[in-house]
């Protein structure tokens, strides 16, 4: 089933765009999983794991420069360890896996570790101080946004530091304004077509 975005951000479909050096690109934690992560492909589409790396390789050879949020560390992690979860066991609990089985526990350090340090090679880190100030705003943020906390957040970030754009394929930050969208996501894609937020540079 669609979803329907109500498309306020302008959207770039990353399949015909090339980066430019003057980018500067915040790259949601999504973009940094498919493209650090050994197992990526289990959980994910192929479309996924062949154009965002790809996009994201294009960047770094136009020397973009390349932001991630401390915040990521969070998800980035959390995602790892699901994925090695259910590669081990379909039934087993979060909480069994992480404290019963040390030698799967350290595979999946390695991996967070593994994937943390491509991350801190390629971007810089883009800070932000979750005060009640910065939780109040997203708060705000949350009646009119479709997003959810996490990326709340991040759009904090990217306000701090003055970014406008993102590379992710969550199709919630089409409902930003004042952004500009770098996704692969082809129901984004379309609703932002159809909606003439579909931007060509």
């Amino acid at each position: 089933m669609a979803v329907n975005y109500t498309v306020q951000a302008e959207v770039v479909d990353i399949q015909s765009d090339n980066p430019k050096q003057d980018d500067i690109f915040l790259v949601d934690t999504n973009v940094w999983y498919w493209y650090t992560y050994t197992n990526a492909s289990i959980s994910s589409r192929p479309y996924q794991i062949t154009e965002y790396p790809s996009y994201v390789a294009k960047a770094i050879s136009a020397s973009s420069l390349l932001l991630y949020c401390g915040l990521s560390f969070a998800e980035l992690a959390h995602q790892i360890e699901k994925t090695e979860r259910e590669i081990f066991s379909s039934t087993i609990k979060p909480k069994d896996y992480r404290h019963n089985h040390p030698a799967e526990r350290a595979k999946v350090v390695a991996e967070v570790e593994i994937a943390w340090k491509q991350v801190t090679s390629i971007a810089a880190c883009t800070e932000i101080l979750i005060d009640e100030t910065k939780t109040n705003t997203a708060l705000i943020r949350f009646q009119t946004q479709l997003l959810d906390g996490y990326d709340l957040l991040i759009l904090e970030a990217m306000d701090k530091a003055g970014v406008k754009q993102i590379i992710t394929d969550d199709g919630d930050y089409l409902t930003v304004p004042g952004i500009k969208v770098f996704t692969a996501n082809s129901g984004a894609i379309s609703a932002a077509r159809s909606q003439g937020k579909l931007l060509v540079r």
